[in-house]
């Protein structure tokens, strides 16, 4: 198969093709195609082209990288959080066989409404409530 110089020039400046692509496609050498491309008067121009395009597409997968990494970094400080709150409430739990008042108005947070006037808080009555279940606590 004959190759043409205007199909190497074709596929190089308007399909900006790379140098490995079009030896494959025409079947020859990349040192033969490489030759070809730096006689033409545009290479200089598609050179340029191509880092700057280079450059951009770097800058773009970096800020990816980085935003990757620091959404890891987040999700990894939440997991670490959340491990810590857990270590806690095992410790609070397993201190006694008796949940405190206070520890309690903790757990059932949405069951105690704040009374400022009275410091205190007070059990949402439209819940029902048990006799075990403190009414009030008083704030520490």
């Amino acid at each position: 198969m004959e190759v043409s110089k205007e199909d190497i020039i074709n596929l190089y400046y308007e399909k900006h093709l790379k140098v490995k692509e079009i030896a494959e496609i025409l079947n020859c050498s990349s040192a033969y195609i490489t030759k070809i491309i730096k006689q033409d008067y545009k290479y200089i121009n598609e050179k340029e082209y191509r880092a700057n395009k280079s450059k951009i597409s770097r800058r773009i997968s970096q800020n990816k990288f980085v935003k990757a990494k620091r959404e890891q970094r987040r999700i990894d400080d939440n997991y670490a959080y959340v491990e810590s709150q857990h270590r806690q409430a095992v410790a609070e739990l397993s201190k006694t066989n008796h949940l405190s008042n206070e520890n309690y108005r903790k757990w059932n947070s949405s069951a105690y409404i704040y009374n400022p006037s009275k410091r205190r808080y007070e059990f949402d009555s439209k819940l029902g409530r048990s006799y075990d279940v403190p009414k009030y606590i008083k704030e520490r």
